[in-house]
Parts: C-alpha cells; sequence; structure tokens
C-alpha cells in the first residue's frame, strides 16, 4: 500500500502513510493506564479470551513464539510459563511506550523463557523466514495500515508447520447483542476513558476501529490468501471476540 493511498483511522479517511502516526498517539496516550482500561472495559473477562488463546495454540515446551503488538505483555508472559527456560519469547509491539510497558512488567513479574523485546512493524516483520513455531496477535491486527502485508509477513517468519492465532475483536452474532455493544461501544466507553485515563478520543477511535475490522469471514479468507492452512476461527462472547487460527504448510 502506497503512502498516499486512502485508508481508515477509525471513521476517518487518511492517508496510509499518516495512519501508523496517528494509531501510535492513541497508545502512546493509553499505554500508563491500558491494563487497568481493559479490565474496566471487559470486566476482567480479557483475561479468559486470552487464556482460551494459550489452550488453543498447542504449544510445547523449547518451542519459539512471537507475539506482535505485543504490548503489555499478557500473552507473552503467559506463554513462556508454556515454553519453559528451553523456549524463546520475542515480545514485538511498534509503540515504544506500549513495548515499554510491557518490558517493564514482564522483568518485574519474572518470566520462564529468555525474552527479547523488539519494535517492529507488523507489516515488514525484522526476522528471518521460519523464525518462530507460533505468531500471535491480540488485539493488534484493527490497527495495522496494510492487513494483507502483516497476514504475509506473519507467514514467511513462521517455521513450516508453525501457526498464527489472531485474538481481535470482531462481530456479535446476533441482531440484539450487537444493539447492546454499540450502546457501550459509543456511550460508556468513551465516558470511561475520559474518566480514567482523561482521554475520551482514544477510546472512541477503538470502537470506530472495531467497526471498521474485517468481520470472522472476511478475515479468515484474507489469512488463506496469505498462504495459511487449514484456516478455522472460534466467536468468543458470542461473536464480541473471535479467535483465528491459521497454519503454514
Amino acid at each position: 500500500m502506497r503512502d498516499d493511498e486512502p485508508t481508515h483511522f477509525g471513521y476517518s479517511t487518511v492517508a496510509a502513510g499518516e495512519k501508523a502516526h496517528k494509531v501510535a498517539e492513541v497508545f502512546h496516550s493509553v499505554a500508563g493506564k491500558y491494563d487497568l482500561m481493559n479490565d474496566l472495559m471487559s470486566l476482567g473477562i480479557h483475561r479468559l479470551w486470552k487464556r482460551y488463546t494459550v489452550e488453543m495454540a498447542g504449544v510445547r515446551a523449547g518451542q519459539s513464539l512471537l507475539d506482535i503488538a505485543g504490548g503489555t505483555g499478557d500473552l507473552a508472559l503467559a506463554f513462556s510459563r508454556r515454553l519453559g527456560r528451553q523456549g524463546h519469547v520475542v515480545l514485538a509491539d511498534i509503540n515504544s511506550s506500549m513495548l515499554g510497558v510491557g518490558r517493564d512488567k514482564l522483568i518485574d513479574r519474572g518470566v520462564a523463557s529468555p525474552v527479547d523485546f523488539v519494535q517492529a512493524n507488523a507489516e515488514c516483520l525484522p526476522f528471518a523466514e521460519a523464525s518462530f513455531d507460533l505468531v500471535t496477535i491480540a488485539f493488534g491486527l484493527r490497527n495495522v495500515t496494510d492487513k494483507d502485508a502483516a497476514l504475509r509477513s506473519m507467514y514467511r517468519v513462521l517455521k513450516p508447520g508453525g501457526r498464527l492465532l489472531v485474538l481481535e475483536f470482531s462481530k456479535p452474532v446476533s441482531a440484539p447483542l450487537s444493539r447492546l455493544y454499540d450502546l457501550y461501544s459509543f456511550s460508556l466507553l468513551p465516558a470511561l476513558g475520559e474518566f480514567v485515563a482523561h482521554d475520551a478520543g482514544s477510546y472512541r477511535y477503538l470502537a470506530e476501529s472495531i467497526r471498521m475490522h474485517p468481520d470472522q469471514k472476511t478475515l479468515a479468507g484474507m489469512m488463506d490468501a496469505a498462504g495459511f492452512a487449514r484456516v478455522d476461527y472460534h466467536n468468543l462472547t458470542g461473536g464480541i471476540v473471535a479467535l483465528h487460527r491459521g497454519f503454514k504448510s
């Protein structure tokens, strides 16, 4: 995607070259309150979504993990306990503020595996081909400007037989739930963001970016087009969140 091509930033249209800077501003703003807001916004359910992701990954001790848009390190920390001392975890994020919060958390809590912290863009990952047994991205793909390029980049760095797991907000499967979710997202969520993080605008963008993200079937098709085999997805909390999974042949 060229820098001058139009793309969306929430409900706004911006040049592709501008989106990364705008997303960076959002996450620089919310990094310090990110974990607290996750707990408040989801009533703690995000922890169950992440636990399900770990269970569905099928990783074994000694394997290697790349957690893209790893932010404050919840998945990296959980996976390190599965991978053990012989495993290897890379926590990557394009945003230096989020990466710093994640690094501090993992250092403070201790991790079972060796961990590297890398500032990286998902669209052009700075790793050799076939480097990782597992790649994960949780609540980050919707913020990527060129999602197709990012999926191809993730495919490239996976080992043959490796798998990608994408945990992301998606589309509720029932109309009543969708209406209730819209009311929450566009009324309560910005108000909560203003009260806790003093930043209603960033959480309004969050709600808009979720609505602009591909639905479950569309994302599965994008993963298939990027080369992934045996692509499936699992709706969580009525489709508010979905876990997509694909394998490298």
